[in-house]
């Protein structure tokens, strides 16, 4: 029985697919248009023999991997930040880089993703959903603020314009455009207050809430956003071997390079997942408001680096704690978190 090994290099609407045997022979190279049975009728005579068909973790691969899978196709998850062909190529593209995909495969190499479950990808879309109309609001309150800056020299937070009310546009010595502009961002703002809300309701009603939810809860800083946050972005715990493999995914560590003790370069810090990244951050935010031990933690760090470092520092220690509290499945102890 032969083994088989497929390579595809997915784009937006269409694919490269690439088939290698054992010995590193190609067999089939085409490019597919992105419809599951045209995929489905060109990688069935190879089907059988199959051991590996690596998938490029480009946006859109829900579509590819799940269909795939759903037939038993034996689908890996191809990290993309990790694939690094020859830099000396003179000629690089599509089939090239579908044939190194299975070539990877082929030689057990292959750096793979983590295929998240398919039920439960929805409700944390759900969430990140929820995360972009903060930030749409976010963006609107800052630009009022600064209109009424810049027109009236007051700086006012979002509380202080709600309770300025009818009296705002007085501030912008404007007749109509600029209280217009006003009245109607504070319409905006108010309509996403609603559908923030709504989110959040729609997400804890349909979340399956996992054993560690609880745990994460007792992290300082860490309420139920953000312990949905960081229970749905992380999936399974026991996919990270180590609390350091965790922490960087969460890009709580240095993204550097150093050799004999100089800095050589860095790395590519964006490696990871930028919503815990922000679930962490914003954590040592509160924490740093509620938990006297992590401002105690927070102020030593600033007093040697700076506030955003010393940020960064408190977010990788709750990092670290969210890890083993969603590992051992227990609650969070202090003690540990600080020695």
């Amino acid at each position: 029985m032969r083994a088989l090994y497929c390579g595809v290099d997915l784009h937006s609407s269409n694919a490269v697919y690439a088939v290698a045997d054992d010995q590193g022979h190609m067999l089939f190279r085409k490019r597919l248009a992105n419809r599951l049975p045209t995929v489905l009728e060109a990688l069935a005579p190879f089907k059988e023999d199959l051991k590996v068909v690596a998938v490029e973790a480009t946006y859109n691969w829900y579509w590819l991997v799940d269909g795939l899978m759903e037939h038993a196709y034996p689908v890996r998850l191809a990290n993309p930040g990790a694939v690094k062909q020859y830099t000396g190529l003179k000629d690089a593209n599509d089939d090239s880089d579908a044939g190194f995909l299975a070539e990877l495969a082929r030689l057990q190499i292959l750096p793979t993703g983590y295929i998240y479950p398919q039920e439960e990808r929805p409700i944390r879309d759900l969430l990140r959903r929820r995360s972009l109309l903060v930030r749409q609001r976010t963006s609107l309150v800052l630009s009022l603020q600064n209109m009424v800056m810049r027109q009236a020299g007051r700086s006012l937070s979002w509380r202080e314009i709600e309770q300025t009310g009818e009296t705002l546009p007085s501030l912008l010595r404007e007749q109509d455009i600029l209280p217009f502009i006003a009245r109607e961002q504070i319409d905006l703002i108010e309509q996403l207050n609603k559908k923030v809300k709504l989110f959040e309701e729609k997400v804890l009603e349909k979340s399956k809430l996992k054993p560690a939810y609880k745990g994460l809860l007792t992290l300082p800083g860490v309420g139920r956003i953000l312990a949905l946050t960081i229970m749905l972005e992380t999936g399974d715990i026991t996919r990270f071997a180590k609390v350091g493999n965790f922490t960087s995914y969460c890009r709580c560590v240095r993204a550097k390079r150093s050799s004999n003790g100089k800095c050589k370069g860095s790395n590519n810090r964006k490696n990871g997942n930028k919503y815990l990244a922000w679930a962490f951050v914003e954590a040592a935010h509160h924490a740093i408001q509620c938990c006297p031990k992590a401002k105690a933690f927070y102020d030593h760090k600033k007093a040697h680096r700076n506030g955003a470092l010393a940020t960064k520092s408190l977010a990788a220690k709750w990092a670290k704690a969210a890890y083993y509290v969603m590992k051992r499945q227990e609650n969070c102890d202090l003690k540990r978190v600080f020695g």
